[in-house]
């Protein structure tokens, strides 16, 4: 985009917009007196927390607000009509058309009663374009332009059976099928590994320059802002605190909450990683294997996916482990066997001198306490029937500590986690996502565990977020000297937390070392590509200032 614009640019204009929130809320509104202007072939990335407004400004723009909230002001301008006051069938037919939108989770916005190539086609016929035949060959070119592979196949192709990446890609092809010329994309790679990020990322911007469109990118990652933005708008509690010139935001943020959220960005550790005192072996893993067999029939071999193949590892008392990969390179499998919520094909798993992963359920039994997960989805791991305090007790009152022991003993995790008592008699939907990872992380230390095994626990959170759990399970470790295995996709936070990594592939370790070197200086060629796919990794977050 050119440095230069005028008002003639302006595509999408929005004025004083103020959207109010259902009575009872912890504020009176969801954006509140927010301006800003999309240019002609500009990227435009709106960042934020949770909860800043990012998304209800995306669906206020689309006219997909739920009925509980309002507009009580303001003004939307696209290519100067008012869309905030004109009549609904003048907007219907711009949905789409005009003004398009990719959702964050594109499994949720897929039909999965219907095949890829009917949803693209849908969105087509329902705007009037062409004939059937017309419209196939419309959905073949928009599969083959998003980077899919065998289109006429794809097209045939049902949601669940493709990858997430590939999902998106879909989702992408449908909100181009009527070549909009404004995209909004609202967190559409936070779900994503880093290579498929870099994929969709490059994806989206190619499609932009080659056909001039604007694109309103919504995210919470300032490395993603550092890869792709032309401009910045910051919001906070539905507040814009400060716009400008990405290379002007990312270098030199004014305002102190800009500050805060770049200098919550992990950095890659400059030291080599600590190697513990304790010579201890709390954990230690020999071949392990694991192989999924899909679709075999009688005349038909099923197929093996080697999903973990010959894994050895040791992990020590106060050490922290990485597991980095893609999605499918069997990070997940490993973590779900070290627990034995999946049992191996093979190899071994020494714990507390016995070998676990032979061992009968009945006789783990009296072990399971010792290995706790936290897992990536606090809110789906709680149940939204039960109070926190119940949450909290219920296992270490089954494995017989007496309630008022249990209670107490919750109490004072509440506390080091950093909730306080009231937290204890309140239920879960009551919590943001931080303070939920939060609980789910003092449920695992309830047992007292030896190992903690950490899945994807700070992926699906804000960047300021991220780095206080970050902090608090580094303190828990310093505290209760407790091993950590953590299964992560982002190299940052890796090379933030973890004293050693091994880095999977397609089931195997490619790589093992200290994060420094690991990072630094990847001596594989599939980590160098994970390290190379880093968004904003030429762009170096600096410290907050005062």
């Amino acid at each position: 985009m050119s440095q230069t614009t005028t008002s003639a640019d302006v595509v999408l204009s929005v004025r004083n917009l103020t959207v109010d929130l259902p009575p009872g809320m912890e504020r009176t509104h969801a954006v509140k007196e927010i301006s800003f202007d999309l240019y002609a072939g500009e990227i435009l990335c709106i960042i934020g927390e949770s909860g800043s407004g990012k998304s209800v400004t995306a669906n206020t723009i689309m006219g997909l607000l739920s009925p509980a909230i309002k507009v009580s002001a303001g003004e939307i301008h696209f290519r100067g009509m008012d869309i905030l006051s004109a009549r609904e069938e003048a907007i219907r037919p711009l949905r789409g058309r005009a003004v398009s939108i990719i959702f964050q989770d594109p499994l949720s916005a897929l039909n999965p009663l219907m095949t890829v190539g009917d949803q693209i086609g849908e969105v087509l016929a329902a705007h009037g374009y062409g004939t059937a035949e017309t419209r196939k060959a419309k959905v073949l070119a928009l599969l083959e332009e998003v980077g899919l592979p065998d289109p006429p196949l794809m097209r045939l192709q049902y949601p669940f059976r493709l990858s997430g990446g590939q999902r998106q890609r879909v989702m992408i092809a449908m909100a181009l099928a009527l070549d909009p010329e404004v995209l909004i994309a609202d967190e559409p790679t936070t779900a994503l590994d880093v290579t498929t990020q870099a994929q969709i990322l490059d994806l989206i911007r190619s499609i932009q320059k080659r056909k001039g469109m604007s694109v309103m990118f919504i995210t919470h990652d300032f490395g993603v802002v550092a890869e792709i933005a032309d401009r910045v708008v910051v919001m906070e509690k539905g507040y814009v605190v400060e716009q400008g010139r990405a290379d002007q935001v990312l270098v030199h943020p004014a305002h102190a909450y800009t500050k805060r959220l770049v200098a919550a960005v992990p950095r890659m550790r400059a030291s080599a990683g600590a190697v513990s005192d304790a010579p201890q072996v709390v954990l230690e893993v020999k071949n392990l294997q694991k192989e999924y067999r899909s679709g075999g029939t009688l005349f038909h071999k099923a197929r093996v996916v080697k999903a973990v193949d010959g894994i050895s590892f040791r992990l020590r008392k106060g050490q922290t482990l990485g597991v980095v990969g893609e999605s499918g390179s069997g990070k997940s499998s490993l973590g779900r066997m070290l627990l034995k919520l999946l049992e191996p094909d093979g190899g071994s798993i020494h714990f507390d001198g016995r070998d676990i992963a032979a061992m009968p359920e009945e006789s783990f039994r009296a072990l399971r306490p010792y290995i706790q997960m936290i897992f990536q989805d606090p809110f789906a791991s709680l149940n939204p029937r039960h109070t926190i305090g119940r949450i909290l007790t219920v296992g270490p009152v089954a494995h017989g500590t007496s309630v008022t022991e249990a209670r107490s003993k919750a109490l004072r995790l509440l506390k080091l986690v950093g909730l306080d008592e009231q937290a204890y008699d309140r239920f879960p939907h009551e919590f943001s996502g931080g303070q939920r990872q939060r609980i789910g992380i003092a449920r695992a230390l309830m047992f007292d565990p030896v190992v903690l095994v950490a899945d994807e626990a700070v992926s699906a959170l804000d960047v300021s977020i991220q780095a206080q759990i970050l902090e608090l399970l580094a303190r828990v470790q310093m505290e209760m000297k407790v091993a950590m295995i953590f299964i992560t996709h982002d190299l940052r936070v890796a090379s933030q937390i973890c004293d050693e990594v091994i880095v999977m592939h397609k089931g195997i370790v490619v790589e093992q070392g200290p994060p420094t070197r690991i990072f630094r200086d990847p001596q594989h060629d599939y980590t160098r590509k994970l390290v190379a796919a880093i968004p904003g990794a030429d762009w170096e977050p600096v410290a907050a200032t005062a």
